[in-house]
C-alpha cells in the first residue's frame, strides 16, 4: 500500500506541475484569441474527450501533465491567418510563452502559503530525525539534539541553521550541539541534496512550527519562491563562473525525493511540490531554446528587427535546444544514478 501512495504520490505531483504549466499557456492563449486544437491532461489514448468550440479538451492514459495545440504553432504548418500563434504580435507570443513559468511560480506561492497557514513555519533548531549515512549521522548527532551554533554563528531557528549552511558544501564545519545540559564541538563536511541543491547535514527539524496567520502566510508564500529562485541562480553562476559541474537532479532523483516526501507526510510532500514548482518555473524561463525562456528570446529578437524570423532559423535554433537539453537529461540522469551508487559498477 505505501509503495503504491508512493507511486500516486509521484504520478499526481508530476502531472499536477505541468498541467497548470500548461494551463497557463491556454488561458492567456485563449485571451489572445488564438484558436486553440487541443487542451489535454496528460499523454496517450484518449480517456475521456469532448468537443466545444473547436477546441478538443480531454483527459488521457498516462496522467503525466499535459499539452496546448494551437492553431499555427508549428512553422511548416502556419498559413498566417488570424488565429494562429505565429500570426501575433512578438510580445502576445511572448506573454503566452511566460504563461506556463509564471503559473508554476503562482502555484508554489500558494502551496506554500496554505503550508504555512495550516501547519505553520519551522521556528525550532532541534533536531528530530537523523539520515542514516548522512555527516550528521556519521558526526554522532541524535534526535533531540539543539544546533547552537555554525562555525561560530549562533543559530536559534531553522531557517537561521539552512541558511548558515548554504554556503559551506564540501566544507569542513564546526557545529556546537546543545544535548541537555551539556554543549560539544562537532566536526562535520557539508554535502547537498541532489534534488533542492540545498547544503544539508542530514537531519530533519523536530516537528514544532509557529502558526503565521493568514496574511503572513501569504506574504511568506510570495518572499520564498523568490529566496528559491535567487539561491538556484547563484548556485548556476558560481557553477559557471568557477567551471563546476552544477548539482542537478533529473527524474530519477526528483521522483526518488517525491516518494520520500510523500512516505514522511502532506507537510514534506507540498514543500517539495512547491520547491519543484518553482524550479520548473524557473528552468522554462532559461533562454534555452526550445524552452520558454528561449522561445521569449527568439520574440524579444523579433521585435527589436521588427520582422518575423525565419521558419529556417527557427528550426535550427531549436534543433540546438533540443541537443542542449537533450545533453542536461542525460548528464542529470548520471548524476541520479551516481547519488544511488550505480556508479560503484563502473569504478567510481
Amino acid at each position: 500500500m505505501t509503495i503504491l501512495i508512493q507511486i500516486l504520490g509521484i504520478a499526481v505531483g508530476f502531472g499536477f506541475l505541468i498541467f497548470i504549466h500548461e494551463l497557463g499557456h491556454f488561458l492567456v492563449a485563449k485571451i489572445c484569441k488564438v484558436k486553440i486544437l487541443t487542451f489535454a491532461f496528460g499523454f496517450g489514448p484518449d480517456i475521456i474527450k469532448h468537443t466545444y468550440k473547436g477546441t478538443k479538451y480531454c483527459i488521457k492514459a498516462i496522467p503525466f501533465g499535459g499539452f496546448v495545440s494551437m492553431a499555427g504553432d508549428d512553422t511548416d504548418k502556419a498559413t498566417g491567418a488570424d488565429g494562429e500563434y505565429l500570426s501575433l504580435k512578438w510580445y502576445k507570443k511572448a506573454w503566452i510563452a511566460l504563461a506556463g513559468p509564471l503559473s508554476n511560480y503562482i502555484l508554489a506561492a500558494f502551496i506554500l502559503a496554505f503550508v504555512f497557514n495550516i501547519w505553520g513555519s519551522i521556528r525550532s533548531s532541534s533536531v528530530g530525525s537523523v539520515v542514516e549515512n548522512s555527516p550528521a549521522k556519521q558526526a554522532g548527532i541524535m534526535p533531540g539534539d539543539k544546533i547552537k551554533s555554525i562555525d561560530g554563528i549562533e543559530i536559534d531557528t531553522w531557517d537561521e541553521l539552512t541558511s548558515n549552511l548554504k554556503d559551506k558544501t564540501g566544507k569542513q564545519t564546526v557545529l556546537v550541539v546543545e544535548r541537555g545540559t551539556h554543549s560539544f564541538d562537532l566536526n562535520m563536511t557539508v554535502t547537498k541534496n541532489p534534488v533542492t541543491n540545498f547544503s544539508v547535514i542530514g537531519i530533519e527539524p523536530s516537528k514544532v512550527k509557529v502558526k503565521l496567520g493568514f496574511v503572513k502566510s501569504i506574504l511568506r508564500g510570495v518572499k520564498d519562491p523568490i529566496r528559491m529562485t535567487v539561491e538556484n541562480v547563484e548556485h548556476l553562476a558560481n557553477a559557471i563562473v568557477s567551471f563546476k559541474k552544477p548539482a542537478i537532479s533529473g527524474p530519477i532523483g526528483i521522483m526518488r525525493a517525491m516518494a520520500d516526501a510523500t512516505k514522511a507526510g502532506m507537510y514534506n510532500y507540498l514543500s517539495l511540490l512547491a520547491f519543484i514548482s518553482v524550479a520548473l518555473g524557473l528552468f522554462n524561463l532559461l533562454p534555452i531554446p526550445m524552452v520558454d525562456g528561449g522561445m521569449i528570446l527568439l520574440f524579444f529578437i523579433e521585435g527589436i528587427i521588427r520582422k518575423r524570423i525565419s521558419a529556417k532559423v527557427v528550426q535550427v535554433y531549436n534543433t540546438i535546444g533540443l541537443v542542449f537539453i537533450g545533453g542536461i537529461f542525460i548528464f542529470a540522469t548520471y548524476s541520479d544514478l551516481l547519488h544511488l551508487g550505480i556508479g560503484k559498477l563502473f569504478g567510481k
